[in-house]
């Protein structure tokens, strides 16, 4: 079958055009992966120190009557659940909807922040709370904090048992996790009071209860904070490498079209040398 090298000519001019618009895009994530990382490591020392802090606490020999420390609700979960507003980087919603319905309930409460995997886990039938998708993109500290603010009460009311968050964890530029977080009850971390010492020499005033009811609703929230600059991190992270990927597969397609052609265009040369050299001898 005869190859037409028109055809080919204009399969290379959209295999390049693609190749330039997902190498701009690569550019545009790489660009926001590096300010998405400076905000979060920026954020990790305090949420740390706070975390830190609580743990010396919870670890000392201090008569402790928290109501964060106690189990709340008939058992049921809230959740906090992140994903993108765009789609296009790989697999990172698939992913962490796949982790969500692996390990949650779905007929208990669910927070969607994000409004790509919106549809999808209404349509896998969670019992999602916010009637509308929440954007994440515009999600500052401010509106989260009311969010966890008001999942907050709901623990105190007895109306939940415990309060965690659904996520994409940046471990690096290439790994990206699904992971599940709880923040309520407060739990015992042992990494994150790491090296501290068991018996504190404070003196707290009023209570080392109210002190540290403070501490847990400030930690819960710097956490919650935390999780959201990882995942939005995660997200440029998964969009650069799938950019990447998809540039570099535009890259060995074009190769190969101009492989194609040049076979087709040079055996179209030696087909017109053949005919002309077989009607000379004719003649």
């Amino acid at each position: 079958m005869a190859v037409n090298r028109q055809d080919i000519q204009a399969r290379i001019r959209s295999v390049r055009s693609t190749e330039k618009i997902t190498k701009a895009m690569q550019m545009i994530a790489n660009a926001k992966l590096s300010k998405q990382r400076k905000l979060m490591e920026a954020n990790r020392f305090y949420s740390g120190e706070l975390q830190k802090l609580v743990g010396e606490i919870l670890r000392s020999d201090l008569p402790l009557d928290s109501e964060f420390l106690r189990e709340h609700g008939n058992g049921r979960a809230y959740t906090i659940f992140f994903c993108s507003d765009l789609g296009l980087c790989g697999g990172y919603n698939s992913n962490v909807t796949t982790f969500a319905l692996q390990n949650l309930r779905k007929e208990d409460p669910i927070l969607i922040i994000g409004t790509h995997s919106y549809t999808q886990m209404e349509r896998e039938g969670f019992n999602i709370v916010n009637d509308d998708p929440i954007s994440i993109d515009a999600l500052d500290h401010t509106a989260l904090a009311k969010i966890i603010d008001a999942a907050i009460g709901l623990y105190l009311d007895d109306e939940i048992g415990r309060l965690q968050i659904c996520y994409t964890r940046f471990v690096n530029v290439m790994t990206f996790e699904p992971t599940l977080n709880v923040l309520l009850p407060c739990p015992d971390d042992p990494e994150a009071a790491a090296g501290s010492e068991k018996v504190l020499d404070i003196i707290f005033d009023p209570s080392v209860d109210e002190v540290l009811d403070q501490l847990i609703i400030q930690m819960t929230h710097g956490v919650a904070y935390a999780s959201s600059l990882e995942a939005k991190a995660a997200e440029q992270g998964s969009r650069r490498l799938a950019m990447e990927t998809a540039t570099d597969n535009a890259g060995e397609l074009e190769e190969k079209l101009v492989l194609q052609f040049n076979r087709a265009r040079q055996a179209a040369i030696t087909q017109e040398l053949t005919e002309i050299v077989g009607t000379a001898n004719a003649l």
